[in-house]
């Protein structure tokens, strides 16, 4: 009896040390995370105000430029390639240092101050990503454990600016590769999240959350409705994800000089600022997001404008993340386009915000659960069924270059072509 209780404890015990060293590892993460998300979100909405209290600060963006690019090279980080760098982390191989943590947050908020468009959890993945991974470099970590703990940083900083951190966490499980789930990581990435979120919601610093308007009654009707926007939502993702990239090559192809990039994007986004006027396309755009969850959009034509004020000022250099323009192009194209289809202009922008996330980022259950935390739990089968769709018809455009499909999104195969390209 004795050998027997000694067997079942010692086959036990390989678990009880992995619990209590991820409860150490994932709480110091998404503690350290939580307060560095606290800090970049009051920095960020700060510079926002101070934006939109002095509208001249739009003519400092091209001395925003400048320190960004200078402030990269000077740390040797000149051809840091963001969050993609922080997925293929993930991976293993190269490790992202600490130092781009400080830089990305001072670039994001220069970029916010002086009117660049851009959001704010692109940024996060890479601060959040870095700042775990030194830890994991302190505490020396094997590989694998550094790999984890990157994914807890990723969902914690995500968590602590969004204040969703279900999403957070199969985001950060998700994205790396489309089609395989690390499951022995999801405790980890959902403590480090918890704990991240708890933080900046104590200091007073609220979650985003929206009212979800005008669900219509379930059938086949608002089904194939709701279906018909999704597409329009994955079409348009796709575009936004070619004009994303295709703006950095052409800035690379044209201006060879990093420093001249910045200043040409600057005075880009300046010149268009000043024709169209309403500044509604500068800095994340959160308050036409709300807006537009209400049914009410400025002009039809604002989700393009916002694909090009980000394209412009991502491609040149400046820094941010994509997410939130990303929500603000959706919301905006679906309280335009949604009435056409005879739907409700609310519940249209709400449907095509999640749908849009869903094809640009290639993250079905990580989109469901976005909408759950943002709008709750109505109209939960409409949203799952726009992300379906828009993750199927998305084919292999996303955000992140780095990104690897493992499956084929259209047969149930080893997708060949990414498994090659990996190789």
């Amino acid at each position: 009896m004795t050998e027997k209780l000694k067997a079942r404890f010692q086959a036990v015990l390989p678990t009880a040390r992995a619990l209590g060293e991820w409860l150490l590892l994932a709480g110091l993460t998404g503690l350290t995370c939580g307060l560095a998300g606290a800090a970049f979100t009051w920095c960020v909405a700060e510079a926002t105000k101070l934006r939109a209290a002095y509208p001249w600060l739009l003519l400092c963006m091209p001395a925003a430029g400048l320190i960004i690019v200078w402030a990269y090279r000077t740390a040797g980080l000149e051809n840091d390639s963001g969050t993609n760098q922080i997925i293929a982390s993930v991976r293993g191989g190269t490790r992202p240092p600490v130092r781009l943590s400080l830089l990305i947050f001072l670039g994001s908020v220069l970029t916010h101050l002086t009117g660049g468009s851009a959001g704010r959890e692109g940024a996060a993945l890479q601060i959040g990503g870095s700042i775990s991974a030194g830890i994991g470099r302190l505490l020396r970590l094997g590989e694998r454990s550094v790999n984890t703990i990157i994914q807890c940083g990723m969902a914690g900083l995500f968590s602590a600016l969004f204040g969703t951190p279900l999403t957070a966490t199969v985001f950060s499980l998700e994205v790396v590769n489309v089609g395989q789930f690390r499951y022995a990581a999801l405790f980890p990435c959902l403590l480090s999240a918890l704990i991240a979120n708890g933080i900046p919601r104590a200091l007073g610093l609220p979650a985003e959350s929206y009212r979800l308007l005008g669900v219509p009654g379930l059938g086949p009707v608002s089904l194939l409705q709701c279906g018909g926007l999704a597409i329009l939502a994955a079409l348009v993702s796709i575009v936004f994800c070619v004009l994303m990239h295709v703006a950095g090559r052409l800035y690379k192809k044209y201006i060879s000089n990093q420093y001249l990039r910045a200043l040409a994007g600057a005075a880009l986004v300046i010149i268009l600022t000043l024709v169209e006027g309403s500044g509604d396309y500068n800095g994340a755009g959160g308050g036409i997001i709300e807006l537009a969850v209400e049914g009410e959009v400025h002009v039809p034509w604002a989700f393009l404008l916002k694909m090009l004020f980000t394209a412009l000022t991502l491609g040149a250099g400046f820094r941010g993340g994509e997410i939130v323009p990303t929500l603000f192009i959706g919301s905006t194209f679906g309280c335009a386009v949604g009435p056409l289809l005879g739907l409700d202009p609310a519940f249209s922008a709400a449907v095509a915000m999640i749908a849009l996330f869903c094809g640009v980022v290639n993250c079905p259950l990580a989109s469901i659960f976005l909408a759950i935390e943002l709008f709750g739990g109505e109209g939960l089968l409409f949203f799952a069924l726009a992300c379906s769709l828009s993750f199927l018809l998305s084919g292999r455009y996303s955000l992140y270059s780095s990104q690897r499909n493992v499956y084929s999104k259209v047969e149930a195969r080893l997708d060949e072509q990414n498994q090659q390209q990996g190789e």
